[in-house]
């Protein structure tokens, strides 16, 4: 038992390592954007999470919410700019 609860966090501390380093090779011009990328990613990650670990199936209003957080991501990111 103790094995696995140490590969657990040995595994939230590479994850959490490797999103603060994987963020400083984004190639955007604006900080905030790629923030915005991973911040609907992590919605959609946790809808996920929700359905495939806790085994709460998410209804049609999450799914709805989640596209429209990844919508407003790909306008942030990808609205021509002047």
């Amino acid at each position: 038992m103790i094995q696995i609860i140490l590969l657990f966090l040995l595994a939230g501390g590479v994850s959490l390592a490797l999103y603060g380093v994987i963020v400083t090779f984004q190639t955007f011009p604006s900080f905030g954007r790629v923030h915005a990328a991973y911040g609907g990613v992590f919605i959609i990650l946790s809808v996920l999470w929700g359905w495939g670990i806790d085994k709460k199936t998410p209804d049609l209003f999450d799914w709805i919410g989640a596209l429209i957080c990844l919508n407003g991501v790909g306008v942030m990111l990808f609205a021509p700019r002047h």
